[in-house]
C-alpha cells in the first residue's frame, strides 16, 4: 500500500483544514516546496496535492506552488482542486504532473472524466468526498443525492487510474479513518481506492493495509504533528502486497 503525503495548498501556504472548513485552518508552512522536498528525502514513492482555493474557485489558484513543488522534487505527484475542464488538464499535465484528479466535476461532468481517461491512460484520477455517505463538491461546500458507492460504480469502464475516497467528517479530525467504509467502497469496484480522512496514527496505515483492498493512503496533518514518522510508516508498509 503506497503511502501519499499530503500537501494542502491554501493562499499559497501548506495548511491542513479541520473536516473541510476554509475558516480552520492550521498553517504548516509557507513553503510547500520545501516541505515537498522534506518529504521526498524521507523516500515517499507518491505526493498528493491539494489546490484548496482552487476547490471553491473552479480554477486553479495556488499554481505557482504547485510548480514550484514539480521542479523541486521528482517524486510523482498528483493534484485536486479547481481541474474542471479538458485545457486545465492538459496543462497540469504537460507541466509534469503525473496525475489530475477530478472530484467536483464527476459529479457534474462524468463525461469529462470519461473524455481524459482516454486522453491520458493512467494519469486521471476520480476524487470523491462525502459526508455520511453522500456526495459533496465545490470544495466540500454542497452536498448532494449522490450516493458514494453508486458514483465510483459508473466509472468502473472509463479507465481510471484510481479513486480517492475522503470522508470529510474524518478529514483533519486525527480521528482515525472510516476504514469500513473505505473497505466497502474497495469491494464494491475494481478501481484501485486510495483512503483519506483521518489518517492519525502507524496504526491506521497498517489497519488500511490489512483490508488487502486499499491501494493507498493519504496522510497529512499525522505527519506534520509528529503522529506518523513518515521514514518509519514507509518502512512498515514496504512489501505490502496490496
Amino acid at each position: 500500500m503506497i503511502l501519499y503525503p499530503a500537501i494542502d495548498l491554501k493562499d499559497g501556504q501548506c495548511v491542513r483544514l479541520f473536516k473541510g472548513e476554509m475558516d480552520q485552518a492550521t498553517v504548516f508552512s509557507d513553503d510547500p516546496a520545501a516541505q515537498a522536498r522534506a518529504f521526498a528525502a524521507a523516500g515517499c514513492e507518491w505526493l498528493h496535492l491539494v489546490d484548496l482555493n482552487g476547490a471553491f474557485a473552479g480554477t486553479p489558484v495556488n499554481a505557482a506552488p504547485v510548480e514550484a513543488i514539480l521542479a523541486a522534487v521528482d517524486v510523482p505527484t498528483q493534484l485536486g482542486g479547481g481541474i474542471r475542464d479538458m485545457v486545465t488538464i492538459e496543462n497540469w499535465l504537460t507541466k509534469g504532473l503525473s496525475r489530475v484528479i477530478l472530484g467536483t466535476v464527476a459529479v457534474e461532468n462524468p463525461a469529462l472524466v470519461r473524455e481524459a481517461a482516454r486522453a491520458f491512460p493512467g494519469q486521471v484520477a476520480v476524487g470523491i468526498d462525502a459526508r455520511n455517505g453522500r456526495v459533496a463538491t465545490k470544495g466540500w461546500a454542497e452536498e448532494t443525492d449522490v450516493m458514494v458507492t453508486d458514483l465510483a460504480r459508473s466509472f468502473e469502464d472509463a479507465g481510471v487510474a484510481a479513486i480517492i475516497y475522503t470522508d470529510i467528517n474524518r478529514d483533519g479530525a486525527m480521528q482515525g479513518p472510516n476504514i469500513a467504509a473505505t473497505e466497502a467502497l474497495a469491494r464494491a469496484v475494481s478501481i484501485p481506492v486510495i483512503a483519506s480522512g483521518g489518517v492519525s496514527s502507524l496504526a491506521d496505515l497498517i489497519a488500511l493495509r490489512d483490508t488487502g483492498v486499499i491501494s493507498g493512503a493519504i496522510s497529512g496533518r499525522a505527519l506534520y504533528d509528529g503522529a506518523i514518522d513518515l521514514g518509519e510508516a514507509l518502512v512498515a508498509l514496504k512489501g505490502s502486497s496490496c
